[in-house]
């Protein structure tokens, strides 16, 4: 029997029209959840007053009294017209978490702002006081008094989160109100150089100035987030935003409302990550959890035995893979509480219970310094400590010089001062010299170093003779 052979234009439209029937079907609903929940989002317009000391300047430098034309300059620039400074005004968004008023932004969209204004999706504008601020997660509480209740957001569950889901954030990009943009959940757990205790989430949706402190929905038209960060290196979006995680925020929100400040534990440690060389010199059967460096002195860690050299493999019943995810469990966690924590110390681990104080304001945040690349083969040539610092009990040797050998492939620089070499506390350069003789060839040992008022392991590996 004969087939009927279709033309093949035909087979191709029909083709597309399934591809296209089939991705519209599949393709998330954005036009739903924008009308549902961006009337609980609000655009943020601040403005602050020039300060007393700004008010005027006259511009003129500091001239010596000395010098013969002391005089002279100084009634020029005298006579020159005052330069007024200018109000400084910024715009940001933010969403409402109740019907009485409560918004939640970022801090630094309300830093020393002497006026603010919140505008809602029917361009309804209310005068805003600041509850709080937290500038260490950038979250901030502001309130407004509405004659009627306000419409409220969704607060999702992080623990759903997940890599690969879509998100949508909407905002006041350049001050362009009720922006939406979606994209994708790039990461979860991301830490940033200046924010140890907020573990980001990272999206490539597209978030540029004005977005800060708007919501980062999930499909459900849940909040998982509070837009906080770009990563630009031209001021605008580039792919890469960072938002608040919401149960994060939702605790700092909490504390500022009823306490008016936000406490955090205290470990009192500095800590760096475990390359595969370190986890080597340590013995451990795979790079894992937070090498202390540093024991800061009067710290709940020092109270607890903590030691520079052990690794911290979990805290409160939590795996510490990588470094960065110690130091906000450690945040969440409130002052005063006893915590089980699991180290390994020369291959062996260890269960400790330590009790957290609050984090101070001028603490040292608990993050490791980076670790160099390596620059080659060089070698080391060290002396003692100059007599100030052997005075004030500080221990180890001074690197002079550095030249090719294992030194630099470790990351070791002139004017490092070098505390321990595998394991051994090192005292001066003799016995620095003698503890080098017995290093082992043909496998990485840690040798701890002082740099930069930090401390930092780092792995020396002698190559065996050829």
């Amino acid at each position: 029997m004969p087939q009927l052979k279709q033309p093949f234009w035909l087979i191709a439209a029909l083709a597309l029209f399934w591809a296209a029937s089939a991705s519209a079907d599949n393709y998330p609903d954005f036009v739903t959840l924008v009308d549902q929940h961006s009337p609980a989002v609000v655009s943020i317009n601040t403005k602050s007053e020039p300060k007393e000391k700004e008010r005027s300047w006259r511009g003129h430098p500091q001239i010596p009294e000395n010098t013969p034309f002391h005089d002279y300059f100084k009634k020029f620039f005298e006579q020159m017209p005052e330069l007024q400074a200018q109000p400084k005004s910024s715009v940001g968004s933010g969403f409402i978490i109740s019907p009485d008023g409560y918004i939640v932004t970022n801090a630094h969209v309300v830093e020393d702002m002497d006026s603010i204004i919140v505008g809602l999706n029917d361009r309804t504008e209310f005068p805003a006081q600041v509850i709080g601020k937290d500038s260490r997660s950038d979250i901030a509480v502001l309130k407004v008094k509405a004659d009627k209740p306000l419409p409220t957001v969704k607060i999702g569950d992080i623990s759903k989160v997940k890599v690969g889901q879509w998100v949508l954030a909407i905002g006041s990009p350049f001050g362009f109100e009720r922006s939406a943009t979606q994209g994708i959940i790039s990461a979860v757990g991301r830490s940033l150089p200046s924010d140890n205790y907020v573990p980001f989430i990272q999206t490539d949706a597209a978030v540029n100035p004005g977005n800060s402190g708007g919501p980062l929905f999930n499909l459900d038209g849940e909040v998982i987030g509070v837009n906080s960060q770009i990563y630009s290196r031209s001021g605008g979006y580039q792919g890469l935003s960072f938002a608040v995680p919401i149960d994060v925020a939702m605790d700092v929100v909490d504390q500022l409302k009823t306490g008016g400040k936000v406490s955090r534990g205290w470990l009192g440690v500095l800590i760096q990550e475990v390359t595969p060389e370190l986890a080597q010199s340590f013995n451990l059967d795979k790079p894992r959890g937070a090498l202390v460096g540093q024991v800061l002195p009067d710290s709940p860690a020092q109270t607890a035995g903590i030691q520079v050299g052990d690794i911290i493999v979990s805290f409160n019943g939590q795996s510490i893979n990588q470094s960065r995810e110690l130091p906000p469990l450690v945040g969440r966690i409130r002052p005063g509480a006893s915590i089980p924590l699991i180290l390994v110390r020369e291959g062996k681990e260890q269960t400790l219970t330590i009790k957290l104080e609050e984090l101070p304001e001028d603490a040292k945040q608990e993050k490791a310094i980076a670790v160099p690349p390596s620059r080659g083969r060089l070698g080391l040539s060290v002396t003692e400590l100059p007599a100030d610092q052997r005075q004030e009990g500080t221990k180890g040797v001074w690197v002079k010089e550095v030249s090719e050998g294992p030194a630099a492939n470790a990351g070791i620089r002139a004017g490092d001062i070098i505390v321990r070499l595998n394991n051994v506390e090192i005292n001066d350069p003799a016995q620095f010299a003698e503890q080098a003789k017995q290093l082992p060839a043909g496998r990485p040992v840690p040798v701890l170093i002082k740099r930069d008022n930090g401390a930092l392991f780092l792995a020396l590996n002698i190559p065996e003779k050829e």
